[in-house]
């Protein structure tokens, strides 16, 4: 696996509707911050959607700015992953 996918993860969002299909990705990089676990914190390319995702792929949104309501991500996933 090359180093560029190591660095980085899909975060896996149900579609919200009830009987929607599809999903939305976000990918997101590591970054050189830890987040409150001691893990690799990882964020989109606008630096909004942040979160620390464990090396057991465990994921915990974290707050980028003040009154977000943060989604949990259905799974995170390595780019080219099922």
């Amino acid at each position: 696996m090359s180093e560029d996918h190591e660095d980085r993860y899909e975060l896996v969002f149900g579609s919200g509707e009830p009987e929607g299909e599809g999903e939305d990705l976000v990918v997101v990089s590591r970054t050189a911050q830890k987040g409150p676990g001691g893990h690799p914190v990882y964020a989109d390319s606008t630096g909004i959607v942040r979160a620390e995702i464990s090396d057991q792929g465990e994921v915990r949104m974290l707050p980028s700015g003040g009154q977000q309501s943060l989604a949990q991500p259905t799974r995170a996933r390595r780019p080219g992953s099922p």
